[in-house]
């Protein structure tokens, strides 16, 4: 290979990479419960291509400095070999957020998605068009509909969470990969039928305008409480407790709703500690609105007390 090639070729490797990263993604294949006679290195190679594919692909027209990628992780654990590279799985994904004058990062997203069934060849191509998210074969593109799907609302509650309706352009790119999502008898997840707890319930409420409320919410407690918790703790208490209030009015208008769940999950230890030391009244406030709003975390916030 004559040196001029060889330059091409890390130059090109090197726009592409730079023309991504928005976020910084740890992609992780757990594959323990499948059957030994599976050869092990196709779930290693299904690593590293995913992990290339979020990380190297260009999300956004924005562009981030390395401070401020996102920082997101997501596990796949196969949970079956279907047979003909077939593979039945569950998805975990978490992204987190940094607060402003500190080291800490807050949970924006922590979601068990148990409904991911895909094909994998070993050292196939892993593509997305969101203009054609069905790809060729549906079982091929499901894996990478899934995972742009979650990029894009992990993007849109970033975005929301630093300036108000700030997201809505990939809540927007979600709801289009829900509406054109690959379809096959073995696929579930995207239609609104099949559970009350999906990816479609998700993007539909993050785009509905029964949910606006949810947006000033998200945006209350990151800018208006989080970020300036450790200026003033009073403020951002109070920024916080506004948000609560969001939440319960979204509650009341849409009991029993999936984005509720699923805003509350990984935050019930963060929101103890912002009210651990707040007066005995803003203390049992926010006691008050977190057991009727999170009521899976009662227990913990009884440590309100």
């Amino acid at each position: 290979m004559h040196k001029k090639e060889l330059l091409l070729i890390l130059f090109i490797a090197f726009v592409s990479i730079a023309n991504g990263q928005e976020i910084q993604a740890r992609f992780s294949v757990l594959a323990s419960k499948v059957s030994t006679t599976t050869d092990r290195k196709v779930f290693q190679t299904l690593q590293t291509s995913l992990t290339n594919f979020l990380n190297n692909r260009r999300w956004t027209n924005d562009v981030f400095q390395p401070n401020e990628k996102i920082q997101c992780s997501f596990l796949l654990t196969i949970e079956q070999d279907l047979g003909n590279n077939i593979y039945k799985g569950k998805l975990t994904v978490q992204a987190a957020r940094p607060i402003f004058n500190t080291t800490y990062d807050s949970p924006i997203v922590n979601f068990l998605d148990d409904n991911v069934v895909f094909k994998y060849v070993e050292f196939q191509p892993v593509e997305f068009n969101e203009n054609r998210v069905q790809g060729n074969d549906p079982m091929v593109a499901n894996i990478t509909a899934v995972l742009a799907y979650y990029v894009n609302i992990i993007l849109g509650l970033d975005y929301d969470s630093f300036a108000q309706r700030g997201g809505d352009t990939y809540f927007q790119k979600a709801w289009n990969i829900v509406n054109n999502a690959p379809e096959n008898r073995d696929i579930t997840g995207w239609k609104s039928f099949e559970s009350l707890r999906n990816r479609y319930w998700l993007a539909e409420n993050l785009n509905s305008s029964r949910f606006a409320l949810m947006h000033d919410a998200i945006y209350a407690y990151y800018r208006s409480g989080m970020d300036i918790f450790y200026e003033n703790e009073e403020a951002g208490r109070n920024g916080i407790l506004n948000c609560l209030n969001y939440l319960n009015t979204i509650n009341t208008e849409n009991p029993n709703s999936m984005i509720m769940q699923f805003f509350f999950q990984g935050k019930s230890n963060e929101l103890v500690k912002v009210f651990s030391k707040a007066t005995p009244e803003l203390k049992q406030r926010a006691r008050d609105l977190l057991t009727k709003l999170d009521i899976t975390n009662t227990q913990t916030y009884k440590e309100l007390k």
